[in-house]
């Protein structure tokens, strides 16, 4: 029996976890055992997140609870060392580039144990980032480096530690979209029909303590937008500060975060989607809905290369011709990605199997 341990570190993993556990099931001779660096309670979890995913809660919460990078590393290597005392695994399979990503690699690798990092590869190239040196070290210590993408692919296998494996596997995000496409439900608090509105989505911690900044970027884009309907479902912080500077503007219309069957609905039928979020860029893409990401870089160069989305950096003037040509039918033809079929999942327990 293949006993297979997976490591979710924040909300978002879980959209990238479900359809590896639905795979494991499926497969012959494999157990798994899903573990939450955070607490049981974490109110970034809202209690639909999993009927909506169709999968299991965690097994196991390591219940860290901190907003200091340094400490969570600490404190889930501690527990998840101590886990692996009680829990023995075959493979650890982490996820994306947190810092309790990062932990969690660097425990797996101590105890001889074989690592797979999913989504590996990705790259900003600005070690001024925290992420990215979560990213360098999971991936140099990672035996298998799922990528989803030919960049990512590329940069993975120039990168790779003697020994480990670098597979194309494709973009996990798609089989949880195909999965869900059919159960998206409209949200009850959004009365526009499909294609009359734009979504805004905002959660970089750098581009919310720039109050000023992000004021002439919505400036910017609610006046590119000409009267175009702007949907912003914020959560947290970011809820807090744009709803504070929306006092002024008054244009915007914030909402609470979403369940994800409900937001997916939401931004599979805008007319196009202003974020900084990788993932809604990738779910865009997908649907061919046109997105603007504020940001100079994309860890997914084919969702600019080959799909819907286009870069602005944090420029206003940039945003604003860009929101111009989103609202007008202006937007460059897309297509999907290369192995973004929905079989991602199915491929790496394959490989982790063989």
């Amino acid at each position: 029996m293949k006993r297979i341990t997976i490591v979710a570190g924040a909300r978002p993993n879980f959209v990238k976890v479900a359809p590896l556990i639905r795979a494991i099931e499926k497969a012959d001779g494999a157990s798994y055992l899903l573990v939450y660096a955070g607490r049981e309670d974490d109110p970034t979890l809202e209690a639909s997140i999993f009927d909506d995913l169709q999968m299991p809660r965690p097994d196991v919460f390591l219940g860290v609870d901190s907003t200091s990078l340094n400490e969570i590393t600490s404190r889930v290597m501690a527990e998840f060392d101590a886990l692996l005392d009680r829990q023995p695994t075959d493979v650890v399979i982490v996820v994306d580039d947190l810092a309790s990503t990062m932990a969690a690699a660097i425990v797996t690798k101590k105890r001889g144990l074989k690592l797979a990092h999913l989504v590996a590869g990705t790259r900003s190239f600005d070690m001024n980032m925290p992420k990215e040196v979560n990213r360098l070290v999971i991936d140099a210590l990672s035996d298998y480096l799922f990528t989803a993408g030919v960049k990512s692919n590329s940069v993975a296998t120039r990168e790779q530690a003697e020994g480990a494996g670098t597979y194309m596997v494709g973009n996990i995000l798609m089989d949880t979209l195909r999965f869900n496409h059919q159960r998206l439900t409209p949200p009850s608090t959004i009365n526009h029909q499909p294609s009359t509105y734009l979504v805004f989505t905002l959660n970089r911690k750098a581009l919310l303590a720039d109050e000023a900044k992000l004021q002439r970027l919505l400036e910017a884009m609610i006046q590119a937008a000409d009267g175009t309907p702007i949907i912003a479902p914020l959560r947290g912080l970011a809820y807090d500060v744009v709803t504070s500077l929306n006092s002024k503007l008054s244009s915007l219309n914030i909402i609470s975060s979403l369940p994800y069957l409900e937001f997916g609905w939401l931004t599979a039928n805008a007319k196009g989607i202003i974020t900084d979020s990788g993932n809604v860029a990738e779910e865009a893409t997908f649907n061919g809905v046109p997105c603007i990401t504020l940001n100079s870089y994309t860890e997914h160069q084919e969702t600019v290369s080959v799909g819907s989305n286009v870069l602005v950096g944090e420029d206003p003037q940039r945003l604003a011709e860009e929101v111009s040509r989103m609202v007008k039918g202006e937007w460059k033809k897309c297509a999907l990605p290369d192995r973004w079929d929905g079989r991602t999942a199915e491929r790496i327990v394959q490989i982790l199997m063989q």
